[in-house]
């Protein structure tokens, strides 16, 4: 696989994976909560946004050469008090419920 059709396929992935979540957390399925999808903030787009919670929900790629660009962008949500939870995108597609789940602690218990 070369490396444009490698990008294709990641794309496609992270297209998939929001797709599922997106399913759950629409219409407030979620733990009665509303999320938005593809939110603006400051000069980052947030993949899925909680306003009541300040609680964002991030879906990654495997372009583990973002890692450091995902850290930065993560601490200055951070310091704009908002909680980030990220996931990996094969995780949202094979493990939904897993990651619901591990949303739904952070939710109860008011951690980040």
């Amino acid at each position: 696989m070369d490396d444009v059709e490698f990008a294709r396929e990641l794309r496609r992935r992270q297209t998939d994976a929001e797709r599922r979540l997106w399913g759950c957390f629409r219409d407030r399925r979620f733990l009665g909560l509303k999320f938005r999808r593809q939110v603006p903030c400051g000069m980052y787009v947030l993949d899925f946004y909680c306003h009541e919670l300040k609680l964002a929900v991030e879906l990654d790629g495997g372009q583990h050469l973002e890692s450091a660009y995902d850290a930065e962008r993560d601490a200055w949500l951070v310091r704009q008090g908002i909680r980030v939870l990220r996931f990996w995108n094969h995780d949202a597609l094979v493990r939904t419920d897993s990651v619901l789940e591990a949303i739904r602690l952070v939710v109860e218990s008011g951690a980040g």
